[in-house]
Formats: C-alpha cells, sequence, structure tokens
C-alpha cells in the first residue's frame, strides 16, 4: 500500500492477483503494473480500457472480471463507494466471485458506507455462503451485527449540530483538523487543494501532494486567513504531510509525513518541529519503527506530553492498523525506541486510526473493528487512571461509538474536541451538490442545556389556598443568589434568561428554595432541585406550603361511636389526616401542637370528656410510636362534647352542629342524623410555637400514654 493510504484512512485492499499467465497483453500487464504499485489514479484508465477490449470467452471472461474487479478496488482505496459498488457488480456478473469470494464482502462494505443495509446484508451473506472455510479474513458477522445494529442510527436524537465547514474546504481533500492555539481559534489541517504551490500530484488519488494548513476564526466563528503552515519546506515539503497536532502548551508540532520515492514503498514517519515566532525550527523525525515499509502516523500526545499515542500497520498488531505509544524519557529526553501496543480494548481486528486527546482525558479514535455506522466511525474511550509513568501507563477502556450525526454510512474521523462543547472532526459523506465521498472538514457544538424554574406557594393543608406576595429565595451551589414575590396566583416568574443574557438555573449545581410569609411560619426546609448529571432541557415546577401561624385547619380525624379507634373506609379517610400530620411535623421539625379531640352529644358530659381525651392520646400514640415524632413536640388534650363543629348545609348556609340541630333530623332523615354526629367526632390541630428546642424542652407527661375506662353509658 502506498504511503498516502496512512494520512487518508489506512484502507486496507485485499488484492487478487491473477494467477500468472505465459502471454499476458501488453494493455493488461500495465494496468496491473499500475494497479500492484499502490497507484491507483494512474491504474483506473489503464484497467477500464483492458475491461473493453476483453471479450466474454474462455480466459478472457475471467480477465475481464479480474479487470472489473481491481477496477473496484481503486475506487474504493479512492473512497468512491458508488462507483465501487458498481464495478464490484459488474465483476459479480462475470462469475468473478468463483475465484474471489471476497467481491461479496467488499460490496457489502460499499453499500453499507452508503446505508444501504438491507443490500449489504444480502452481500456479506454471500461472502459467508462462498468462501472457504479457512478463510477469516473478513468478519461478514460483525459486518451483519452492525448493520442489524445501526439500521436506524440516526433515530436516536442527539444533542450535537454539525455542520460542513463550506468556507473552509475545496473540492480537493480536507481532513484531520487540531487545534494550534489554547484559545481555539487556529486549526491545523492537511489540505490536498489546488492553491498548493507543489505541481506534483499523488498518483494514488491524482490531487496534489498534502500539507499542512492553518485557518483562523474570528470571534464570530468567521474564517479570517487561512494559509500554509510553513513555506520555508521544512515542514511542508515535496513529500505528503497530514494529521498533526499541538502540545499542551502549543510550543511542539508532531506531524504525520509519508514520502513519495519513485519504484520505493516507503512508509510514513511522524516528524516534531519546535515554533519559533511565525517560523519553525528543530525538525526532526521521531524513531519508531525497524524498517522503512512500515508506516507510523497520527501522533497523539497526552497533555502531560509524555505518552505518545499514534497508528501503525507494524508487526505485533491485533490486525490491521493498530494504536501504539511510546513514552517519554525526561531524563534522557528522548523517546522510547520500542513501542507497545493498546490492547484488545482499544484495538480490534480492523483499523484503529487518528487518535486525539480530549477533555477529561478522554481518547478519541477511528475504528472498521468496533460495531458501527458504516466504514470508518468515531468512538471514544473513558481514562481509567491517573497515573501515566513508564511502570503504569495512562490507560482507556470502553470504546463509545458517536453515533449520528457525528458519525455517518461514509467514514468519519480525526476528532478535535476543544472543551466538550465544540470541536471538528472529519467526514467523507456526501451532501449538496457534492458528488464524491472526499473528505471535508465539519464543525459540531453541543448548545448549552437550558433550565428554567417557576416555584408556586400554597397554604400548608389547603392547596387551592395559592398566596400572594410570599418572598421566594433562591440559593444555588455555586454561589447564586436572588429572590422574588408570588403573583395573585401564588407563582414566582418564570426565572430563566437574566438581562444581561446569562441563565438563572444554569448546568451542575444543586439550588435551595425557601419561601416566607407575614403570618406564616417560614418554610426553611423549603424544596430542592438540582441540574447535576442532566443533559436534556428541563422546566422545574416546584410548590412549597407555608403553615398559617398558631391556627391551622387539617384534613379531620374522625372516629366510630362511642370508641376511639380511627375511621378509615370508603367515606372517611382518617390515615390521610394522620399521614399529613406525620409530614407536617417532620419538615417542620421546630413547631409544636396541641391535638383537640371531640365527642357529639350523645352521652353524659363526664363521660364524653373522658372518651374525648382518649381519641386525642390515641393520635398522640400514633405520632409518638409508629412514627418517631418526639412526645415533647405534643400535647393531647380532650374537648367532650363543648365544640360542635361547623358545616355548611344544602342552601350554603353555616351552622354549629349542636345537639339541638342535628336532633330534627332524627326521624325524617336518619342517614343526615348520623352523618351529622360523625362530623363532631373528631380531632382538629392548633400550633403552638415554632421554637421547639430538644435540649431545653420539659418531658412529656407519661400519662397521655394511658388510656381511661369511660364511664358507661
Amino acid at each position: 500500500m502506498k504511503n498516502f493510504i496512512l494520512i487518508i484512512c489506512f484502507n486496507i485492499a485485499c488484492f487478487n492477483i491473477m494467477n500468472a499467465q505465459t502471454t499476458v497483453p501488453k494493455y493488461i500487464s500495465e494496468a496491473i503494473k499500475s494497479f500492484d504499485g499502490g497507484r491507483y489514479f494512474e491504474a483506473l484508465p489503464k484497467l477500464q480500457e483492458a475491461y473493453r477490449k476483453l471479450g466474454v470467452k474462455g480466459k478472457s471472461i475471467t480477465q475481464k472480471g479480474d479487470m472489473a474487479y481491481r477496477v473496484a478496488e481503486c475506487y474504493r482505496s479512492m473512497d468512491q463507494f458508488d462507483k465501487a459498488n458498481e464495478w464490484y457488480a459488474s465483476s459479480i456478473e462475470l462469475k468473478y466471485y468463483e475465484i474471489q469470494p471476497a467481491l461479496y464482502f467488499w460490496q457489502g462494505e460499499m453499500q453499507r458506507m452508503m446505508g444501504q443495509f438491507d443490500n449489504a446484508i444480502k452481500s456479506y451473506k454471500e461472502y459467508q455462503k462462498r468462501k472457504s472455510a479457512s478463510d477469516n479474513s473478513h468478519d461478514a458477522a460483525a459486518a451483519i451485527k452492525s448493520c442489524e445494529l445501526y439500521r436506524d442510527f440516526d433515530a436516536e436524537e442527539s444533542r450535537y449540530i454539525i455542520k460542513i465547514e463550506s468556507k473552509l474546504n475545496r473540492k480537493e481533500f480536507d481532513m484531520a483538523p487540531s487545534y494550534m492555539d489554547k484559545k481555539g481559534a487556529v486549526i491545523i489541517f492537511g489540505t490536498g487543494r489546488e492553491d498548493l504551490t507543489t505541481t506534483a500530484r499523488d498518483p494514488i488519488t491524482g490531487e496534489k501532494f498534502m500539507d499542512l494548513w492553518t485557518a483562523e476564526y474570528d470571534a464570530k466563528g468567521a474564517i479570517s486567513n487561512m494559509k500554509s503552515l510553513d513555506n520555508n519546506q521544512l515542514i511542508n515539503t515535496s513529500d505528503n504531510e497530514g494529521t498533526a497536532c499541538m502540545d499542551s502548551k502549543k510550543k511542539t508540532l508532531f506531524f504525520t509525513r509519508c514520502p513519495s520515492v519513485a519504484k520505493q514503498n516507503l512508509g510514513c514517519d511522524i516528524w516534531m518541529a519546535d515554533k519559533a515566532g511565525d517560523e519553525w525550527e528543530n525538525v526532526k523525525k521521531i524513531t519508531l519503527k525497524n524498517s522503512d515499509t512500515i508506516s507510523v502516523g497520527h501522533p497523539c500526545i497526552t497533555e502531560d506530553g509524555l505518552m505518545l499515542i499514534f497508528a501503525s500497520d507494524m508487526p505485533g498488531g491485533m490486525g490491521g492498523r493498530d494504536l501504539w505509544y511510546v513514552m517519554y524519557d525526561k531524563k534522557n529526553k528522548i523517546w522510547d525506541s520500542i513501542p507497545k501496543n493498546m490492547g484488545k480494548l482499544i484495538n480490534t481486528t480492523g483499523n484503529e486510526l487518528f487518535p486525539s486527546m480530549g477533555p477529561n482525558g478522554k481518547l478519541y479514535f477511528a475504528s472498521d473493528g468496533h460495531p458501527g455506522i458504516g466504514g470508518l466511525d468515531i468512538f471514544y474511550a473513558s481514562r481509567t487512571n491517573e497515573e501515566n509513568t513508564k511502570e503504569n501507563p495512562a490507560r482507556w477502556e470502553n470504546p463509545t461509538n458517536m453515533m449520528h450525526p457525528i458519525n455517518s454510512t461514509s467514514n468519519d474521523y480525526a476528532m478535535a474536541d476543544f472543551d466538550g462543547s465544540k470541536g471538528y472532526f472529519t467526514s467523507e459523506r456526501i451532501v449538496g451538490n457534492k458528488k464524491e465521498y472526499t473528505p471535508d472538514i465539519w464543525s459540531f457544538s453541543i448548545p448549552p442545556v437550558l433550565f428554567d424554574l417557576r416555584v408556586v406557594v400554597y397554604e400548608a393543608g389547603k392547596k387551592m389556598k395559592k398566596l400572594i406576595d410570599a418572598t421566594v429565595v433562591v440559593n444555588g451551589s455555586d454561589g447564586s443568589v436572588w429572590e422574588g414575590l408570588t403573583n395573585e396566583k401564588g407563582s414566582t416568574i418564570k426565572w430563566e434568561k437574566k438581562q444581561d443574557g446569562s441563565r438563572y438555573i444554569n448546568g451542575e449545581v444543586s439550588y435551595s428554595i425557601i419561601a416566607s410569609k407575614d403570618k406564616y411560619f417560614a418554610n426553611n426546609k423549603g424544596a430542592k432541585c438540582t441540574t447535576v448529571g442532566l443533559d436534556k432541557n428541563q422546566s422545574f415546577f416546584l410548590e412549597i406550603p407555608l403553615l398559617p401561624k398558631y391556627e391551622l385547619r387539617t384534613p379531620e380525624i374522625r372516629y366510630y361511636l362511642d370508641k376511639w379507634t380511627f375511621v378509615d373506609d370508603n367515606t372517611i379517610k382518617s390515615t390521610d389526616s394522620l399521614k399529613f400530620l406525620d409530614s407536617l411535623l417532620t419538615n417542620y421539625p421546630d413547631i409544636t401542637i396541641d391535638l383537640y379531640s371531640h365527642t357529639d352529644a350523645r352521652d353524659t358530659e363526664k363521660h364524653n370528656q373522658a372518651l374525648s381525651e382518649n381519641r386525642a392520646k390515641a393520635v398522640y400514640v400514633y405520632l409518638v410510636d409508629q412514627v418517631g415524632i418526639d412526645p415533647r413536640r405534643i400535647r393531647p388534650a380532650g374537648k367532650g362534647e363543648s365544640s360542635p363543629a361547623k358545616w355548611v348545609d344544602e342552601t350554603g348556609a353555616a351552622q354549629i352542629l349542636t345537639e339541638e340541630y342535628i336532633n330534627q333530623f332524627k326521624v325524617t332523615d336518619k342517614e343526615k342524623f348520623e352523618k351529622l354526629h360523625q362530623i363532631n367526632r373528631r380531632t382538629e390541630v392548633k400550633i403552638t410555637s415554632q421554637n421547639f428546642d430538644p435540649l431545653t424542652a420539659p418531658p412529656a407527661d407519661p400519662n397521655w400514654k394511658i388510656f381511661t375506662d369511660p364511664l358507661p353509658r
């Protein structure tokens, strides 16, 4: 393979060389010679001409199938997937699969790259059917799994917004961006545009040999300057230069250089250079291999500058191109001479390429070996340790596909993540009027997740009673503080954007909200909300109850006739009121209450007084023994039959449920008669203070747990 392939995407072609013939026409031998030399652009017209000249009988049909196959391989290696697919189909029609079953696999790959997942699966299965038992060169099963897994890859919602950098790209190759400055205003990228001063063209692609260029963006995100990185031929030479990165100090450049020497198969190398103002110095090659035919490239330097990660086809890998690394010897100021493979957690039997570092130690890379959408996909892996030494080097695991829209059915690679919310990458997808799968630079951004908050304040126990002019104070864990008043609906304004454009509610912050109002106890426990870990827009709606001072109407607790057991059936749910008291005392740990229990009038005053005291004690025991409320905060008391309840009758008139009033229904409406007596059998609550101090409070009366038998009826 020619060196240029390392810069683009390390595509690996599995060439089938036709069995040697005793006599081969010159037009065929010349075409094969260019093809076998990896000069695909040069070989294409020769192969196509040979295809046209050959017949469809005898040996000619096999030769014609071979020519079609080689044309397809040229287009595939040049990332022109649609044309490659057509020529694979032509070779299949000529039954060349009988000699080269991989025809079907590569056709499947092209179909997958174009998003034709059903057709791709059929092609992969044809390959599985026809390949020899010993042929393990292509993992069709994994390819089929990827098609099935990512058939609806674009259905999942994503926060990424991407756009093609149309003012930066040309119709030729533009690829592998990385940041050149700490502010993220300047990027460095590889390009084969016609603007290059060199006249030489790469025989693989027909494009000019690549150089490194820079693009500077202004405050509004527009390109203000775009130029060659170096015009002194220290970095940009007559060879291919591409895929570069700066160290974290933005002082040293690491880049890939692939020499192009006629009739020599020389691999790519990684070079480095020091920045001196607008110039470059100390340009030198890093020795990472023991053979000129091995390729190393795509440098990536860790934040501490101690680990150089790169891609290579050197022996000892997992298959295809792998990611390797060397450590820097600070004492001797040299890089280790023996690279180490990053292992099976990162590398596969496919190709792993274009490593780059992101925020929080995240490692990005491209792979066609991990399950993906199509071709090369961009993955990220998380760092598993903080140390980075020769004895314990940095490690990454759990490669995760970045999915749509970062990845597409075409090749996607070379991620440059500035701060986790914006950056650049390379994609060969076709958009708009673009007709070829050529690499272009795209930008991505993650819009900020937006939050807002609205608070409603109401009277505890009466949720429909909204409180106007209640003060609501919000405190954020980031130190932010603000307050507002509720309107006639008991609601604050929707807190979203401030006058200066900033947000009230920000990401990764926890908020506590307190409400207060005159004649109400301040709700110091308030409410809470948090945006920590949230990655989608969210509106927070919080409700805060306030207790009226010294008087509280609660859902009532009712009792059976002449008993102190609670009524809890489909007519009355005393447990609701008991749970309300539990919540009240738990949420307001400083308040104390009195429990006032009542009876109806159907017995002697003495009997009813004892009965009412037992009813108050029953609530007291429930709260103390079953819920665990401090007994010193509760005082039970009996009112006997002395305080009949108030009731609104069918006409809307308010009535006091005296014995005289209730008795008028004893004969005429027995059901109503019993209902009104039931309303009188109740327990009510009065808040007596908000200053309970467990250190100074006197002990509770032990008699409040002792029940007294009322006098018999």
